[in-house]
């Protein structure tokens, strides 16, 4: 098996070190980074296939660094660590461009299996996708055009600029139209699990696409309690 590169970025000295013994001894290949800074930098010299980041740190936090990251690349998987509790935090980072989180403390093998998750899930070392195969993968919504892979809504030539979250939760919801989309399935596919706090962050999501999609009234995402949702357009 093809060792999965991953950028560390943990100003907790003590912790990043452990993190790093155990994922050099499980054959990972890992980079550290003191702060979202020097992570940023390391993240463009090394170019890892998975992005593992504190959000509380010195000089730039993990929040500010990802934003910085995402608009050069879209692809490649973050995963926070974070003590922070509030459903708000959690929400930010995921619209940031977050893949996954952790919260402290966290079991090691369960960093690794989510490590492994992502870097299964996403090819970050493919070829970004050519302008003529970006334009094929636009798909109507209503009136809405929706391309998955820029993260981008269009209406009347007005674009909106999709988060990655937003993105993925509505590419999920327009490729089963008409159907109902199961919340255990939406929360294992983008979230990971299907934790009550994932759930709580996936109706934010689903309100805020509603806000996106509200200029086409015949667009709904409809709440089949206790089930899922289902995109109605």
């Amino acid at each position: 098996m093809e060792s999965i590169s991953v950028l560390l970025v943990e100003d907790e000295q003590t912790l990043a070190l452990i993190i790093k013994d155990t994922l050099d001894a499980q054959g990972f290949s890992i980079t550290t980074a003191r702060n979202g800074e020097e992570g940023l930098r390391l993240f463009f010299e090394e170019r890892p296939q998975v992005v593992v980041a504190d959000v509380m740190m010195p000089r730039m936090d993990g929040f500010e660094m990802v934003r910085r990251l995402r608009q050069h690349d879209r692809q490649t998987p973050v995963l926070f660590l974070t003590a922070r509790s509030a459903i708000n935090d959690v929400v930010e980072g995921f619209e940031l461009g977050a893949n996954d989180y952790l919260k402290k403390p966290f079991g090691m093998q369960e960093l690794i299996v989510r490590i492994k998750a992502l870097a299964n899930r996403f090819d970050t070392r493919g070829a970004k996708e050519p302008a003529t195969q970006a334009a094929a993968g636009t798909t109507a919504i209503g009136r809405y055009l929706f391309n998955p892979l820029q993260q981008r809504l269009e209406i009347d030539g007005t674009q909106q600029q999709l988060s990655h979250r937003e993105a993925q939760l509505l590419r999920m919801l327009s490729d089963n139209r008409g159907a109902v989309v199961g919340t255990q399935a939406i929360l294992l596919d983008l979230w990971g699990d299907d934790s009550f706090f994932n759930t709580r962050s996936l109706q934010v999501f689903i309100t805020r696409l509603r806000h996106r999609l509200a200029q086409d009234e015949h667009i709904r995402i409809i709440n089949v309690r206790g089930i899922g949702y289902k995109l109605l357009c």
